[in-house]
């Protein structure tokens, strides 16, 4: 019998979901993250979805980001347990929401940043589009435009939250923040650079990504 040195390749059970209100997948999320905080055995997870228009700053983000008074908004707002400052959610924004047990990837939240960023880059890479780094900052520039947002939380070495990449949205919403608090760069999207490129067909080329990067094989749920 020929004994293999190499792990056997884990699951990773991929929900692919259409527009979800985001209270209603941060529950779902933090549901699944208990699961695996629970029982580690479980399967990882990727949620891939698209959210209405919402604002999400992180646990310690500044309210001077915000161009609006959130105490007298029309503006859905939520502070959240993620890292990184306020951010913009909408539809044609493809959002994923990571449910892993780094036990079994990497005990290290830098490299699962730039995992995350990876991911991201090589989805750009599938369009001919050369997708950067900026460190110290965390996310994805194209041409200087950021194009990924990325902000995470991780409880026991399971992950939530994730990478927001916008493909095709209404750029007008970040218009009144400062996005991620930088002032000096500003963001972008897809189909600036490819014209009449949606989030479905982004939504193949994240999962094929991410299956790589984390060495995964996804399993449609």
């Amino acid at each position: 019998m020929i004994h293999s040195n190499e792990s056997p390749v884990r699951n990773c059970l991929l929900y692919n979901k259409g527009l979800m209100p985001y209270l209603e997948a941060h529950a779902w999320q933090r549901s699944l993250l208990r699961q695996r905080i629970d029982n580690p055995n479980l399967d990882d997870v990727l949620i891939l979805l698209e959210h209405p228009p919402v604002y999400t700053l992180g646990q310690g983000s500044s309210l001077d980001f915000l161009k609006f008074d959130p105490n007298h908004s029309e503006f859905e707002i939520h502070r959240i347990e993620r890292g990184g400052e306020v951010t913009y959610h909408c539809p044609g924004q493809l959002v994923g929401y990571p449910i892993l047990n780094l036990h079994r990837h990497c005990q290290d939240l830098h490299w699962y940043l730039r995992q995350l960023e990876e991911v991201i880059i090589l989805v750009l890479a599938v369009y001919g589009l050369k997708g950067d780094r900026t460190p110290p900052l965390t996310g994805v520039w194209l041409e200087g435009r950021k194009v990924a947002a990325i902000g995470i939380k991780v409880s026991r070495w399971i992950t939530m939250h994730g990478f927001a990449l916008n493909v095709c949205p209404d750029m007008t919403g970040f218009e009144r923040i400062v996005p991620c608090g930088i002032a000096d760069k500003p963001v972008g999207s897809l189909i600036e650079w490819i014209p009449g490129i949606t989030t479905q067909e982004v939504r193949g080329h994240v999962v094929e990504a991410f299956a790589q990067v984390f060495g995964v094989e996804m399993v449609d749920r």
